[in-house]
């Protein structure tokens, strides 16, 4: 039985590069922002259960956010489309 072939980064394509990159990007943002404002206290090896809620709510919060931002995106999108059919279809440009 032969094995699937390994997929190494040297495998990946641009697109997935950049989603990738995007990706790495985003989550390094939002873990400094939450860290800069639910952590202060350097005193203590172990992270304080108040310095653990306040991440989460942090990461909940952004998250719940950038879902809301996307939705409104795509109802954007679907609007400008139907917008520009409409007017396509007016100026005899698109069969209806």
């Amino acid at each position: 039985m032969a094995l699937p072939p390994v997929t190494g980064i040297d495998n990946l394509d641009t697109e997935q590069m950049k989603t990738f990159k995007d990706f790495l990007i985003s989550y390094n943002k939002l873990t400094e922002l939450c860290f800069r404002d639910c952590v202060s206290d350097f005193t203590s090896r172990t992270v304080k259960p108040q310095e653990d809620k306040c991440a989460l709510n942090c990461l909940e919060k952004f998250l719940k956010a950038n879902q809301r931002i996307s939705q409104r995106f795509q109802e954007f999108q679907m609007l400008a489309n139907e917008n520009a059919l409409a007017a396509a279809q007016k100026l005899g440009q698109v069969p209806t």
